[in-house]
């Protein structure tokens, strides 16, 4: 069996012209709401995990290239925390394996953008304070509260 790497990346997409968080549904737990996150595959750095769960969790055609028409400033926020994986969760990792490392990123959009949905059931934009309060995930929510908290 192919197990998940225990180490993974958060990415916080936000809207400047409205403030507001893009928060997903997942399909495996309809009650959670989250960001966009996935596991660092093997021989990928935490940057280059990040633009590709972005393009696959959301469709947003995002490029690091600096001469790319798609360029969007995904910024590291060169924190990373260990976290406790939910045991419902747990599944998809080795045997004894019950903490992840996760390296937190946000994408600041200039506006809000309708997202390609193909791991999630549904999206919704909301503001800073309901994104915080809908998200099951402690650590979801502390990067949205240390980063976001300040925009208004």
């Amino acid at each position: 069996m192919n197990y998940k790497n225990p180490n993974s990346v958060l990415v916080v997409i936000y809207a400047k012209n409205t403030h507001r968080v893009l928060m997903l549904q997942r399909k495996d737990d309809p009650d959670f709401w989250q960001s966009v996150t996935g596991s660092i595959d093997i021989g990928e750095t935490p940057i280059e995990a990040a633009y590709r769960e972005v393009m696959e969790e959301t469709g947003l055609q995002i490029s690091h290239l600096q001469n790319s028409e798609k360029k969007q400033p995904l910024v590291d926020c060169k924190q990373q925390i260990e976290f406790e994986i939910f045991p419902h969760f747990r599944y998809k990792y080795a045997p004894n394996i019950t903490h992840c490392v996760e390296h937190w990123f946000l994408l600041p959009l200039e506006s809000e953008q309708e997202p390609i949905l193909t791991e999630h059931l549904a999206y919704r934009w909301v503001s800073v304070e309901e994104a915080v309060k809908m998200t099951k995930s402690p650590n979801n929510a502390q990067a949205i509260k240390q980063y976001l908290t300040t925009l208004k």
